[in-house]
């Protein structure tokens, strides 16, 4: 009993939960529209990768799809859940990378010319990216849920699966290793 887009438009993320769990495809249309982005952004920052983040988004939109019907209503939220399920395949797939020995991607150069303050932007920011992903991987995780995704620490302890000072602890090591990396390259906070 699939409803229009339009009537479907104005419903809340649990009333739209209730019509995916019906096959309802155009509420799951109007959920990824507003919370497919968040899938996308935690696995850019994660994997360093727009074509993997592509695939971990459309991966979190497809076990929305798969699992609607286990929905509880008045829960954390459509967002919340999409976080901790992109969390979860990024960290999957670093497990398996690391498997099967795939080497990082090296950026590419910019062919254009570039002014001086861009360049050094750039250079600061490929550090940045470069130190993250050398960080274990649930610190990366801490460190991308908090900084970029800006989660407060109950929050991402939560995605984690983690108490809040076990998660505390922990984001502060990550800090600090993401300090003494970024620093090693010559970049100071």
């Amino acid at each position: 009993m699939a409803r229009t887009a339009q009537a479907n438009a104005g419903e809340s993320d649990d009333a739209l939960m209730a019509c995916v769990a019906a096959r309802d495809a155009d509420a799951l249309r109007l959920l990824a529209d507003r919370h497919a982005e968040i899938a996308w952004r935690i696995a850019y920052r994660m994997l360093n990768d727009a074509a993997e983040a592509e695939d971990v988004a459309q991966e979190a939109m497809l076990r929305l799809w798969q699992f609607a019907d286990l929905w509880q209503a008045g829960g954390p939220g459509v967002a919340a859940w999409l976080t901790r399920v992109a969390t979860n395949a990024c960290l999957d797939r670093i497990r398996r990378r690391r498997f099967v020995g795939e080497d990082a991607i090296p950026e590419c150069a910019d062919d254009g010319p570039l002014a001086d303050a861009m360049i050094e932007e750039d250079e600061v920011r490929s550090a940045v990216a470069a130190c993250i992903e050398a960080l274990p991987e649930r610190q990366r995780a801490a460190i991308v849920l908090t900084y970029y995704e800006e989660r407060q620490n109950r929050m991402a302890a939560e995605i984690l699966a983690m108490q809040l000072k076990a998660f505390e602890s922990m984001l502060f090591r990550a800090r600090a290793a993401l300090r003494g990396c970024v620093e090693s390259k010559g970049i100071s906070a």
